[in-house]
């Protein structure tokens, strides 16, 4: 085997990897930043949650912003779960911390994978397809108070997609050659867990402000 075509997997490989992270950090992360940040107007009232994430200019952006979000998450997801079934953490035999964020990366993989899921049939697509209406602010705000197994899901998925989204960025900087060193990535570690606590905050935030609009609307009658 000639040297050019022994390489040549070497670099469909890399640029299939380049790829999968850039869908993950760029589009991804812009997503769910300026959702998170939409969903934070639920401290201002129905009206301004209900004209911030459900509002839309025109069906047409409605049906943009959707195919936006849902291609580079689905093309992600493939790539995640390839390389998921790929590649063996080593866990066992070496138990640092970077083998930790490893296992715990791929775990909030699939229960974030799950819970995005639900939270785009739930909250985008049965209102709309089943009701003909955006989802309604009292409703998700009651669910949020009434609902425990609801409150759980929203907390615990919110969580897993902060901490994946911010331990993603360092596979995003290795991926590009950004980081060159171990040295470089742990230089870098600070400002993972701040993005990490600024999602959490946001994410945590918003469910907050519906669980608080859910107290003065009372259960459902």
């Amino acid at each position: 085997m000639s040297t050019e075509a022994a390489t040549l997997p070497r670099k469909n490989s890399l640029l299939q990897s380049r790829l999968g992270s850039f869908l993950a950090v760029v589009p991804l992360s812009i997503w769910v930043i300026n959702h998170l940040w939409d969903n934070l107007a639920a401290f201002s009232g129905a009206q301004a949650w209900q004209a911030s994430v459900t509002t839309y200019a025109h069906p047409f952006s409605q049906a943009l912003a959707f195919i936006i979000s849902l291609v580079p998450l689905v093309i992600h997801t493939g790539w995640g779960l390839v390389r998921m079934f790929s590649f063996k953490p080593n866990n066992l035999a070496y138990s640092n911390y970077g083998n930790l964020k490893y296992i715990l990366q791929r775990a909030s993989a699939l229960g974030v994978l799950a819970f995005l899921g639900a939270h785009i049939w739930k909250a985008f697509l049965a209102p709309r397809l089943l009701n003909g209406a955006p989802e309604a602010f009292d409703d998700i705000a009651r669910e949020m108070r009434f609902h425990g197994p609801t409150l759980f899901v929203y907390v615990l998925g919110t969580l897993g997609t902060a901490y994946h989204l911010a331990n993603g960025l360092q596979g995003f900087g290795m991926a590009w050659g950004i980081f060159a060193s171990d040295r470089s990535m742990r230089r870098f570690e600070p400002v993972v867990i701040i993005v990490f606590l600024v999602l959490l905050a946001m994410s945590w935030g918003a469910l907050y402000a519906l669980f608080q609009a859910g107290e003065a609307l009372g259960p459902r009658p």
